[in-house]
């Protein structure tokens, strides 16, 4: 047999990084405060049928290197049985080598069944019949699956139409993960489509139990739910898009842009914009107001191929970095709330790497000296998730603001499966300052470095978000 991948000293190549991973990292609890994982999976706390089930559902990451390797639709999205899609999958994973995917995987094997085997065409067989036994057990139920990674926190995505019920449930069931939504109001954003825009109006009017007639009747209802979600233990929105918008229009304009929407008339660009920066600002002043988090995720270019849209609709693995400029609407919108004293504690993410500095020297702008951190360059996103596109963005925040107040990473993950990404992350992190230890850029001093790592790891983000 040789030498297992996954060992304790994975991605450690120092002394002093294995030191630090090992003594500061490697015992702190999870605070995952944003994933899109399903509530109503850890209220009936389900039991995963086998591998493909708990791995394959909702993957994207998975689905674009299976199609990158041949495979066809039917065995990613398809009506194949659940064991032939992963035969596909472990046909797939040979070629990813120099792919996070690949060191996802086996992380993954390893964490949840204790698996040292490679995975390929070859082991799939006996590496499906040792998961699904053990899937069977309690320990790797969804509630299992928190407690076994001392998950303190879970952040969940949700529209502000949904009733929450799911976390109603899990709020009476006792356990020890606190499992509390997150406000994401972006389908209200969408006059430019009304085909969506007015069903959706419709069923807000509904959550809110009240008739939505014109714009001030729409603020009012988003209100509502915003206050019913604070009554849930919810203290963070999330807002997913192409760029940051400051060009603040009267609500006057903002009535005018909505009632042409509801009437079957689509928002030109300049309009779009116009509506969106009104509702981003009354978002933030909502926050600021309740003490809340506002997370900011720029810069994607959803839905790139028509034929996938069609065939297996959104979130199908064909979205991508976007290039639009970030910079000035960034400045326009912090700015417009922070000049009224209204800015909210902040997190920024990007989408391409080419804004790292721009968003990491942006949210500096806007510090104000009440809380350490109150604006935050978040961690590396989507397809930055990954070692590289992680050192990235340590190295831009170490660079342009303050690392040691920085609130580390998240899943940002449909999977149960995707708990080894901060661990992950930790290895990197403590990597990256081990090769700066050894190098005598930092002092070898586990009294000044041990606490940062630990912060980073946790004890930032739990005091940040205040859950």
């Amino acid at each position: 047999m040789g030498k297992v991948f996954i060992h304790d000293d994975f991605l450690l190549e120092t002394k002093a990084g294995r030191r630090l991973y090992h003594e500061f990292a490697v015992g702190e609890p999870i605070f995952d405060y944003h994933t899109h994982l399903p509530p109503a999976d850890v209220a009936r706390n389900r039991q995963f049928a086998n591998i493909a089930e708990i791995w394959l559902e909702g993957d994207h990451y998975k689905w674009r290197g299976m199609r990158a390797n041949g495979i066809e639709e039917r065995l990613i999205t398809g009506d194949a049985p659940p064991k032939e899609k992963f035969r596909a999958w472990a046909a797939t994973v040979p070629q990813t080598l120099r792919n996070p995917l690949y060191h996802w995987t086996h992380l993954e094997l390893k964490r949840y069944f204790d698996i040292d085997t490679l995975l390929s065409e070859e082991t799939a067989e006996a590496i499906w019949e040792e998961t699904e036994e053990k899937l069977a057990s309690p320990e790797l139920s969804a509630q299992g699956i928190l407690k076994k990674f001392n998950v303190a926190m879970v952040g969940t995505t949700d529209d502000p139409t949904d009733d929450l019920a799911h976390h109603q449930t899990i709020a009476g069931l006792g356990i020890s993960t606190k499992v509390l939504p997150t406000y994401r109001p972006d389908n209200a954003l969408n006059v430019h489509r009304p085909e969506l825009f007015n069903p959706w109006v419709e069923k807000l009017a509904a959550s809110a139990g009240m008739e939505i007639a014109n714009y001030a009747d729409f603020v009012a209802a988003l209100r509502k739910r915003h206050d019913f979600f604070h009554e849930q233990g919810c203290r963070v929105s999330d807002h997913g898009l192409d760029r940051a918008y400051g060009d603040f229009c009267l609500d006057a304009e903002a009535e005018a842009i909505f009632g042409a929407a509801r009437l079957g008339k689509a928002a030109d660009e300049a309009h779009y914009g116009m509506f969106v920066s009104n509702l981003m600002r009354l978002f933030g002043q909502w926050n600021a107001e309740r003490g809340w988090v506002m997370q900011l995720h720029l810069g994607p270019l959803r839905n790139n191929s028509t034929r996938l849209m069609a065939k297996v609709g959104a979130d199908a693995g064909c979205d991508s970095m976007g290039d639009v400029p970030q910079a000035l609407g960034l400045s326009r919108f912090l700015d417009g709330l922070d000049v009224d004293d209204q800015l909210p504690r902040t997190v920024v993410y990007n989408l391409n790497p080419a804004d790292n500095y721009v968003v990491a020297a942006m949210v500096a702008n806007f510090q104000d000296g009440t809380l350490a951190g109150k604006l935050q360059y978040g961690s590396g996103w989507w397809f930055l998730d990954q070692k590289e596109g992680m050192e990235w963005q340590l190295n831009a925040l170490s660079n342009l603001g303050l690392l040691s107040r920085f609130v580390g990473m998240l899943t940002d993950s449909r999977s149960f499966m995707s708990y080894p990404r901060h661990e992950y992350f930790r290895r990197v992190l403590c990597n990256l300052i081990g090769r700066d230890v050894e190098k005598g850029e930092i002092p070898d001093e586990d009294a000044l470095v041990g606490p940062m790592i630990r912060n980073i790891c946790y004890g930032n983000a739990a005091r940040y978000f205040g859950v």
